[in-house]
């Protein structure tokens, strides 16, 4: 049984109404996030522009020959292998810098005073001499370190109108209040016409519900069930079914393709691969003569990180908007792990074990040498572990089957370039094969004790 009701449908407007204010107020609120000419009125990071110093250094040229020669050892802002150069100007004269970027040791041996506390006060520790820099480049590089300090400020975009100023956001308050003012109006117009509608019809005697009866229907499931073609067709169906996803379960099993563990140490390949273009046998050195890649030491990570205690805002914000890590607190927790003390730039800590979490896990079944590969074959590690240098967070790219390897040695060329030891077999295996290029199976590649012993 339905009943048909002749009144106003007073909810269906009110919720039509609510999404016509709700979306003019999400165009609003973007009209206000861009000024009138297109610019974003966003937080912005304002920093001074790098001034020329009294003997006209050029900040721009001087920050590239500071990270070419200086960055190795100094920050501007803190203290690392030898003092904090913001100022430096100021804490020294400029005649006397000259002579001591371009050679510290002689001013030393000279007996300058000025020069002698500072290398005791550093420890005793010997500054690169530097008599390719001219004193226009030592001008730029310390023109740089006058530099001051970045500092976050919020700017507020206003927009004068008549000799004044309105406030974008003000305005749109406004409208919007006014929008919702007139909605309200409305509601309670359209509620008292439909009270009074209601009142009228039951005072003359109006019906404004009906009861209609509908024809009884025989249930799906029973018209299913008298169909036996039907049920047939299904339960075949329903079979081939169970029976692809149950195989493909099955076949999935030990298959770990996308695992992308979370390590106690977050490392960016995207940043180290990628952006700084270190080549991954730098870290992973034992790939070239070992079966494993192997976990690089900590103190291969120090070989740099004793510098960078910090990474570079553009990065940081980088991280902590678009992957929610801080990189400069993963470098503190590398810096734990060794005992590094950046204020002391010494290893004054207990050293305590990182438990990195393998992603790429062979069955004890299966011999896998990297060396073979890397060294003998020339195969590039994307090849097998994808596109590494845009990963910042590894996972195991490939599936790493049977199927996997083997449709690899159909598939790949031996390489010749530069290895003797190929070119002497291919060449008598080619004579055999009608002179074609060989392929990996070619040479054994699909031997079970290849892999296998």
């Amino acid at each position: 049984m339905t009943k048909k009701k002749l009144h106003i449908s007073l909810y269906q407007f009110i919720i039509a109404s609510l999404f016509v204010v709700f979306s003019f107020s999400g165009a609003a609120a973007q009209e206000d996030a861009t000024t009138s000419d297109g610019e974003s009125s966003a937080p912005v990071e304002a920093t001074d522009a790098p001034a020329d110093s009294g003997a006209g250094g050029n900040a721009t040229q001087g920050e590239a020959l500071f990270k070419a020669n200086c960055a190795s050892c100094h920050r501007l802002y803190k203290d690392a292998v030898g003092p904090a150069l913001f100022n430096v100007t100021q804490r020294h004269d400029r005649e006397w810098l000259y002579k001591w970027i371009k050679n510290s040791s002689a001013l030393i041996a000279s007996g300058d005073a000025e020069a002698v506390a500072l290398y005791n006060e550093w420890g005793q520790s010997n500054m690169n001499a530097f008599p390719q820099l001219s004193n226009s480049d030592i001008d730029d590089i310390l023109a740089y370190t006058d530099t001051p300090k970045p500092v976050a400020t919020t700017i507020e975009r206003t927009e004068e109108v008549g000799g004044g100023t309105v406030d974008n956001t003000m305005t749109n308050n406004l409208v919007l209040g006014a929008l919702a003012l007139v909605l309200v109006v409305l509601i309670v117009v359209l509620f008292a016409v439909n009270t009074t509608l209601k009142r009228f019809a039951a005072a003359n005697g109006i019906q404004t519900e009906f009861e209609e009866e509908k024809p009884a229907r025989t249930p799906i499931w029973q018209l299913f069930i008298q169909n036996q073609f039907l049920v047939l067709v299904s339960a075949v169906f329903l079979l081939l079914a169970s029976a692809y996803f149950v195989y493909g379960g099955l076949m999935s099993v030990g298959v770990d393709q996308g695992y992308a563990p979370v390590q106690p140490i977050h490392y960016s390949h995207r940043i180290h691969a990628g952006v700084s273009q270190i080549e991954c046998k730098y870290c992973h050195s034992s790939v070239r003569e070992s079966k494993h890649a192997g976990i690089p030491s900590l103190n291969v990570c120090m070989n740099c990180h004793k510098s960078i205690a910090e990474v570079a805002e553009s990065t940081y914000a980088e991280g902590m908007e678009e992957y929610g890590i801080d990189y400069n607190k993963e470098i503190q927790k590398l810096y734990k792990a060794t005992g590094w003390s950046d204020a002391e730039q010494a290893f004054v800590g207990e050293e305590e074990p990182v438990r990195w979490v393998r992603i790429h896990n062979l069955p004890d079944l299966a011999y896998f040498n990297h060396a073979q590969h890397v060294q003998a074959g020339n195969i590039a590690c994307q090849t097998c572990h994808g596109e590494v240098q845009e990963m910042e967070i590894m996972y195991q790219y490939s599936p790493l089957t049977m199927g996997w390897c083997i449709n690899c040695h159909r598939e790949t060329n031996v390489d010749l370039q530069g290895n003797g030891y190929y070119e002497e077999i291919h060449k008598e295996l080619s004579e055999k094969r009608g002179g074609r290029q060989l392929t990996i199976a070619d040479l054994g590649g699909l031997e079970c004790g290849k892999c296998h012993y």
